[in-house]
């Protein structure tokens, strides 16, 4: 005890501060994950502001506290600072658990500006997150432990540098995709550029990159371009990972049909798992629609208007031309009925799964899941029949040529020859 002016005080233990952690691979493996999930949500942020400023200041601001957190738990590492870091990567994770999901944010799909290149980005954030989350809570439950044998350190290392090495691609991979929607022009619904937005299903705004032909005083005809990518990956723009990931053959195709006459527009969809089938067969049909409902303003004739896609953007354009179905949602009183259909490289069947290498089954379960049904529904095959537009069906794809003979066999003209631009400009002349 002391006495202070005449009365005892009690006893007061010397203040000690909180034993530092080791910045083992554990600590260092989290902290790189907790970095990677809060910027993929930061790179998406300037897109999203666009669309709704709310979701754009709540991602940030996590993604602005968990960034504070990595800076202190690796240069404070602490029990304290780990439960931080743990804390913040939880905080961020349960946002993507009430948005995706539960689906509890009404209005529309945060986390669809991150997933403009793949589908999934989200969910690599989300498993970033989850891995911050673990790595964080067993390091602060470990505590500080006297410093380990140089053997057992460089052990724990090896252990642990693929996991490390996974965590920095996904990390990296994951923000170069959900920052590509915020690169560029943003869409302008006044028709007086070059990229448009033609549709905003459930409040997600989607882009159209429209190709002008030299000037004629005429009404041109159109080439729809869909990208490839299996319905997960790709977007519209002619360069940058969305371009690389969907696929060459866009370009140079591009510029013969444009030096006809065309003009060319290329789209955005929403893409798999983020938008489940069939969102992107729906926003293609509306991005036709579009075309005719705007057709004076974008000087283009409603009523020759053709689609051309390769791998399954080849498969959207074939169910454009055969899929009939009644059209619904945005511009009432127009149809999506095409004038040809170019599919190159398109697979016609998704029901049999025999012969497929893994990497294709898993893309195929990730963008139609394994109904039967669904399967069936998204398969040009199941519906080759009489009444369908002139089709060229070229490089291949499963099944391409028995539904090229379907086709055949119910009066539909087809052509193998790989001219694309010669093809469409012959069936809407």
């Amino acid at each position: 005890m002391t006495v202070v002016d005449g009365q005892r005080g009690a006893y007061r233990p010397p203040t000690t501060a909180p034993p530092p952690l080791r910045r083992g691979p554990l600590l260092v493996t989290a902290a790189f994950a907790a970095l990677g999930g809060a910027l993929i949500p930061a790179a998406a942020a300037p897109a999203l502001w666009r669309i709704w400023q709310l979701y754009a200041m709540a991602f940030g601001a996590i993604a602005a506290v968990e960034l504070v957190a990595v800076v202190a738990v690796l240069g404070w590492p602490t029990r304290r600072t780990a439960r931080f870091g743990a804390l913040a990567a939880a905080a961020a994770l349960g946002l993507w658990v009430v948005s995706r999901p539960l689906g509890l944010f009404t209005r529309f799909d945060p986390w669809q500006p991150a997933d403009t290149v793949a589908g999934f980005t989200d969910y690599l954030a989300a498993a970033l997150q989850a891995v911050a989350v673990f790595g964080f809570l067993v390091v602060g439950r470990r505590g500080a432990h006297p410093r380990p044998s140089a053997p057992r350190r460089v052990s724990a290392w090896i252990a642990l540098f693929p996991v490390l090495l996974l965590v920095l691609a996904t990390g990296a991979a994951g923000t170069v995709a959900a920052g590509d929607a915020g690169i560029g022009t943003s869409p302008s619904t006044l028709l007086d550029g070059g990229t448009v937005e033609y549709c905003r299903p459930d409040g997600v705004p989607l882009a159209m990159d429209i190709h002008r032909p030299p000037g004629n005083g005429r009404p041109a005809p159109v080439a729809l371009f869909l990208h490839g990518g299996g319905l997960v990956l790709g977007n519209r723009k002619p360069a940058g990972p969305g371009a690389l990931l969907a696929g060459p053959g866009f370009g140079p195709v591009r510029d013969e049909l444009t030096a006809r006459g065309f003009a060319v527009a290329s789209i955005d969809f929403r893409l798999a798992p983020a938008a489940p089938w069939p969102a992107p067969l729906a926003d293609a049909r509306c991005a036709v629609r579009f075309l005719k409902a705007k057709a004076a303003a974008l000087a283009v004739d409603p009523a020759r208007i053709a689609v051309w896609g390769t791998g399954t953007g080849g498969t959207l354009a074939a169910l454009l031309g055969v899929a009939r179905g009644a059209d619904a949602g945005q511009y009432p009183g127009q149809d999506s009925t095409v004038r040809a259909v170019a599919a190159v490289a398109a697979p016609a069947d998704f029901t049999d799964f025999r012969g497929l290498d893994p990497l294709t089954r898993a893309s195929v379960l990730m963008a139609l899941g394994r109904s039967a049904t669904t399967l069936g529904s998204a398969s040009p095959l199941s519906y080759a029949a009489a009444g369908a537009p002139p089709f060229l069906i070229a490089g291949g794809g499963r099944k391409s040529a028995e539904f090229a003979d379907r086709l055949r066999g119910a009066g539909v003209p087809v052509t193998t020859t790989p001219d694309v631009a010669g093809f469409l400009a012959a069936a809407v002349r």
